[in-house]
């Protein structure tokens, strides 16, 4: 059963930012469509060239050709479940953030707000949290790729841990690295 969803929908993680768009790549061809999405919530992907704070022209990220760099081919602009929600891509690259961790054999959701993490505590926000992740995994047609950041230990805000036991869990269960 895993070898066919794998061969029919393929599910693939990385570490590199680069991988992850060369994997994509591979699959823009005819009509397919491909794009970075991430949380509204990943504020820390910034130092890596993921800024969510930077909205996009949806009509154009969604609608415009191989040849616009505002649009979602380029890989450039990231959409966040706001912009994506009810709408689909054929492949997509999912860049998670430590605003959602796996640690200690559960899930942890945190805010960043101001310099630092907050955890969040209240149910509807915690709800909100999982439901963003929900969006994002649900938004491809035919295959995506997971893309967990190493982190840094030099940045108090995008530690190890916070994208390690992530990335760890997601392999655990099966899906394969590239």
């Amino acid at each position: 059963y895993k070898r066919y969803i794998q061969n029919t929908y393929p599910i693939k993680i990385t570490r590199d930012l680069e991988t992850a768009k060369k994997w994509l790549k591979q699959f823009e061809f005819g009509s397919n469509r491909i794009g970075l999405v991430a949380s509204s919530g990943a504020r820390r992907l910034r130092p890596l060239g993921i800024n969510i704070k930077e909205k996009i022209d949806a009509p154009k990220w969604f609608l415009n050709s191989k040849d616009d760099v505002r649009s979602s081919f380029f890989l450039e602009e990231v959409a966040t479940e706001f912009d994506i929600q009810g709408l689909e891509l054929d492949y997509t690259c999912v860049a998670w953030d430590g605003n959602l961790f796996y640690s200690n054999g559960i899930w942890n959701c945190q805010k960043f707000t101001g310099s630092s993490w907050k955890k969040i505590n209240k149910k509807e926000d915690l709800n909100y949290l999982l439901n963003s992740y929900r969006v994002l995994l649900t938004r491809a047609r035919q295959g995506m790729v997971i893309y967990v950041p190493y982190g840094s230990n030099d940045d108090h805000t995008r530690q190890h841990n916070l994208y390690d036991g992530t990335y760890n869990y997601l392999k655990s269960i099966g899906i394969e690295e590239i």
